[in-house]
Order: structure tokens, then C-alpha cells, then sequence
């Protein structure tokens, strides 16, 4: 299990290989030289997973600052394909059905929703900067306004290194 500070600000992410509904490889060095807005989420075509799925859709700054966003979850590339054709997606469903790498990063494990205890996917977000360090991880992620934040954290990580 991944120690909470190598998920700290500033650390290089944790690198991954996963594959899109096509079956496409995706990989964090694959991005370098973007910044890239990874995302975890329990399930496809729920009403909470819905909502964020789309805001960050609708989100247009976060590509327009050159973002790469990319979901995560345990659902397979047909959950996946199903779920971006519904609502016409425009980024890529990574599916991680092991939960390793979600393990990893700490965002699978035990959680609390409305006080049932369970096992599953941790909603969290992870904006990584263009040279693979973490710019900011979101932990119990509350889907209203989230796509938003991501974008100012984002707009503020590049206005404070703009002359680095």
C-alpha cells in the first residue's frame, strides 16, 4: 500500500498502464509535458459518477489549458464503452478491475457512505503536473463544482511556476 507521503504535492505520481474501452494503452509517461486530471469514481452510470463524469465533459478551460482528463474505475472496457457513448464522453475510461493500481494510490479501500460501511473505489482526483509530480489530490470527493476546482487549482499551479 502506497505510504500517504508519496502521494504528497510535489512527488512524482505513481505511474500506471492502463487500457481504455478500445483497449488502448494509457500510460502517465504517455502525457508528459501536459498536465493530467486522473480521476477515480466508483461506478459507471451512477447518478453521483454521472454527474461528475459530465461536468468534467462540459469543462472545456481544463482542455483549453491543455489538461489531459482521464477516469478511472473497475468496470470493464464494455461498462466503459456503454457509459461514454451514453453521455458522449470526451476523455478516455481507464479500467483497473484488480484494483491495483487504485490500491496504490489510495483511492480503493474501506470507505463509509451514508454510514454503510464498504469495500470499493475511494472517489478521489489527482492533478499531476506536466513533469509527473502531484500538483493536488481531492479525497471524498464531492461531485458539485469538483470538475471547477480542479480548474483553478490547476490555473493557480500554472500561474505560480510560470516563470520557472
Amino acid at each position: 500500500m502506497t505510504q500517504p507521503e508519496t502521494l504528497a504535492p510535489g512527488v512524482p505520481f505513481p505511474p500506471f498502464a492502463l487500457h481504455d474501452a478500445s483497449g488502448e494503452l494509457h500510460t502517465l509517461a504517455r502525457y508528459a509535458g501536459r498536465y493530467v486530471v486522473l480521476y477515480a469514481y466508483p461506478k459507471d452510470d451512477t447518478p453521483g459518477c454521472t454527474k461528475e463524469a459530465c461536468d468534467f465533459r462540459d469543462n472545456a478551460e481544463l482542455r483549453e489549458h491543455g489538461a489531459v482528463i482521464l477516469g478511472v474505475s473497475r468496470d470493464d472496457a464494455d461498462s466503459h464503452a456503454k457509459f461514454t457513448e451514453k453521455y458522449s464522453l470526451n476523455f478516455p475510461l481507464l479500467t483497473d478491475e484488480s484494483a491495483e493500481y487504485l490500491k496504490s494510490i489510495d483511492a480503493f479501500g474501506t470507505k463509509n457512505t451514508y454510514g454503510k460501511v464498504s469495500e470499493g473505489v475511494k472517489r478521489s482526483t489527482f492533478l499531476i503536473a506536466p513533469d509527473g509530480t502531484l500538483v493536488k489530490a481531492w479525497r471524498a470527493v464531492n461531485v458539485e463544482g469538483h470538475a471547477q476546482q480542479v480548474l483553478a487549482a490547476l490555473q493557480e499551479h500554472k500561474a505560480n511556476h510560470a516563470s520557472s
